[in-house]
Parts: C-alpha cells; sequence; structure tokens
C-alpha cells in the first residue's frame, strides 16, 4: 500500500510494485487518515509512507497502524528526503520498520519491499544508524529512556551495541565469533525482554538507554 499526498509518487510506486512477480499494490491513500483506513480494510503487507500529509500526518498515522492490533502484524517503511525531513526518529519509535530515500533507484525499493515484508527491519549501515543517532541525542525534554536493560545479559548486551551500529546478523556473528543461529536466538530474547516490535527498535532502545553514545560515534 502506497500512502503519499502527491500523486505521481503514489502512481510511480503502485506501477513498479504491480509490474513485480510476487507483489501487488492494494492501495493508494493521499492522507494519513486515508492510510489508517486503507490499511484497517486491506492489511497489506507492508506501507509505504510519506511523513508529510494533510489530516493526519505519517507519524501519527504509522503510530495508530502499529497500535491497533488489527493492523499490528502490517510493516510501515517511511518515505523520506532524509536531510530536509527531521521526523524520521519520531516515526520509528511511533513503530515504523525502516525508511527509504524518495530518490532509492527502483530495484532497491523493491529489494527494500521484500526485506521488511519478510520481517526484517531495513537499516543500512552507511544510512539509518548515522540518522537515528542523530536524532536519538536531541531527546525529547523531559523523556525518560522508554525501556530499561535490566535483565539483559552482557551478551545480549553486546549483540545489541553491534545491532544499533548497523550490523547484520552475518556480520555480528563474525564480530562476536557465534553461529548464525545463536545471534537470532540473542536477538529474539532481546525483542522478547525490551518488548521491542521488531531490530528498528532495538536501535532505538540502544541509543535511548545510553547504551550507544551518539557523541562518540561521531567522534
Amino acid at each position: 500500500m502506497v500512502a503519499d499526498d502527491q500523486a505521481m509518487v503514489r502512481g510511480s510506486f503502485r506501477v513498479l510494485v504491480d509490474h513485480t512477480p510476487g507483489m501487488t499494490a492494494v492501495g493508494e491513500a493521499a492522507t494519513g487518515a486515508e492510510a489508517v483506513e486503507l490499511a484497517r480494510r486491506e492489511r497489506p503487507d507492508v506501507v509505504l509512507m510519506d511523513i508529510r500529509m494533510p489530516e493526519l500526518d505519517g507519524i501519527e498515522a504509522t503510530r495508530r497502524i502499529c497500535a491497533d492490533p488489527d493492523t499490528s502484524r502490517v510493516r510501515v517503511l517511511v518515505l523520506t528526503t532524509f536531510d530536509l525531513d527531521e521526523y524520521v526518529y519520531a516515526a520509528l519509535r511511533a513503530g515504523a520498520t525502516g525508511f527509504l530515500l524518495k530518490d532509492t533507484p527502483p530495484a532497491d525499493v523493491l529489494t527494500a519491499i521484500g526485506v521488511v515484508a519478510a520481517g526484517e527491519s531495513l537499516l543500512a549501515p552507511s544510512v539509518t544508524s548515522r540518522l537515528i543517532a542523530e536524532f536519538a541525542r536531541r531527546p525529547e525534554p523531559g523523556r525518560p529512556p522508554a525501556r530499561s536493560l535490566d535483565g539483559v545479559t552482557d551478551r545480549e548486551l553486546e549483540v545489541l551495541g553491534l545491532i544499533a551500529r548497523g550490523l547484520s546478523n552475518t556480520e555480528i556473528a563474525q564480530h562476536l565469533r557465534l553461529s548464525q543461529a545463536t545471534v537470532k536466538t540473542h536477538i529474539g530474547r532481546l525483542l522478547a525482554k525490551l518488548r521491542a516490535r521488531d531490530r528498528a527498535q532495538l536501535v532505538i532502545v540502544a541509543y535511548e538507554t545510553g547504551l550507544v553514545d551518539a557523541r562518540r560515534r561521531e567522534a
């Protein structure tokens, strides 16, 4: 499903998806309110969600879709202009699984949709982690950490820190000299202990709790 207030953008994504074997666009939404309603009706696997839309912005639309039990399994992939968009971190906090740049090449868009539909988060080390770090170091005034790391083992903390750095399961396994099955087990336990929806939210937890310091990363 595509949610964007620009008809040309919606149409372009729809044509791209509909001409790809194994993928079908189930609908288009021009506002955040329409996106929430359409998600409830169609239950898509993935929503391509613009942030700046009338009536209801993409952040609130994402929050409502992810919080509703009827649509909690819907994955939201945020569309952003990156440098101009200062709401991506809030969208990830609201439950988005990852984000795409609006000028992403078509082949990469299709790959991203497939990755998210398969249950993974779109967290490219060179882009997403840097973006999350930028907004995580400017938390909302007076806002306490969303979660505690109490009960997380030392090994799980290591895995969480590497996830926040943008490493894939394979890279984490190589770094810690573990099997990929063991890494997946640790990630599953982290998701349960931290009440995180997916890998993207684990990254947020790592920054919010101070496990990863954005300023040290920049240094």
